[in-house]
């Protein structure tokens, strides 16, 4: 293929995106805050790793980015050390962070004055959507740059969707952290109900699934959430950091979100108890704390 990549942030999601992207044939260079998780990913793949952002993106086609927050965000885009200083012109930039859509046209318009293209470009799947090369891509940006950077994100993704101009790939992962936090919700109190009847909450589940009531969450979470054990994806404190972009953009356009706000505030229960790492699923414990 011949094509050069870099990805930044080696985390629980970008480790293995990586690892498809060097699978695929894309000459990948790899960029951790801890180098150590960098020098693991080249012994188990291959590629290379770099010391800054800058040597990562330095001569790459394509420049991946996958880290926490805004601001996380702009420390490996931006300055002397970020991938902007290094990313040749007619080069794409992809983003993948789940951040705000403000950040995502603010870099766009940086990387159109070098030269290069950007799509932002945020996942859904979870670790497990990562691991195993199944995520779901909602992307923002230029038809142009979509349909370039549309083949390396096809290494790690089974959906991979233009939504409109920059930005719209953030607003469009918003719904989806919405519509999550709902679901959540509703299947922990489903769950909590069932219990408190006295009813065997594993054969509820299995026969409401094959109904109206079935969700991704229903399939993929009750068996973990009636075992009383959290720790098989996404983060209570990411999750309130999304939802925190939610809110805030949903004041910025005027949409109502009560029970946005109203989960949002569940979460911050669940980690007043200790919870900030145990996965979403775990908006069940506040409840069997709150039982009378």
């Amino acid at each position: 293929m011949g094509e050069k990549a870099a990805f930044i942030g080696l985390g629980v999601m970008g480790y293995p995106m990586a690892g498809f992207l060097q699978k695929a044939g894309y000459e990948t260079t790899v960029y951790n805050r801890t180098g150590a998780k960098a020098e693991k990913w080249v012994a188990e793949y291959g590629g290379a790793h770099a010391a800054t952002p800058a040597k990562a993106a330095e001569g790459a086609d394509f420049v991946m980015v996958c880290v926490g927050n805004d601001d996380d965000l702009r420390s490996v885009v931006l300055g002397e050390n970020g991938i902007l200083a290094t990313m040749k012109a007619g080069s794409i930039f992809v983003d993948h962070t789940t951040a705000s859509a403000e950040v995502a046209r603010e870099l766009a318009a940086v990387a159109k004055e070098k030269g290069v293209g950007f799509v932002d470009a945020p996942v859904s799947g979870g670790q497990a959507g990562a691991e195993n090369g199944v995520l779901t891509v909602m992307c923002g940006g230029a038809q142009a740059d979509f349909d370039r950077a549309s083949k390396p994100i096809d290494a790690y993704a089974r959906a991979c969707m233009l939504m409109g101009d920059v930005g719209a790939g953030q607003l469009t992962k918003m719904v989806n952290q919405i519509c999550i936090a709902g679901v959540v919700q509703g299947l922990s109190e489903g769950i909590h109900f069932a219990e408190q009847a006295g009813l065997d909450a594993e054969k509820v589940i299995e026969v409401i699934s094959k109904g109206a009531a079935q969700s991704w969450q229903m399939e993929n979470r009750y068996k973990t959430m009636i075992a009383n054990k959290f720790d098989y994806g996404f983060a209570v404190d990411w999750m309130r950091k999304d939802l925190g972009i939610c809110l805030k953009t949903g004041d910025q356009i005027g949409a109502s979100l009560p029970n946005t706000a109203l989960v949002d505030q569940y979460y911050a229960d669940v980690q007043n108890m200790g919870g900030n790492r145990w996965d979403t699923s775990s908006l069940i414990t506040r409840l069997r704390k709150l039982k009378k």
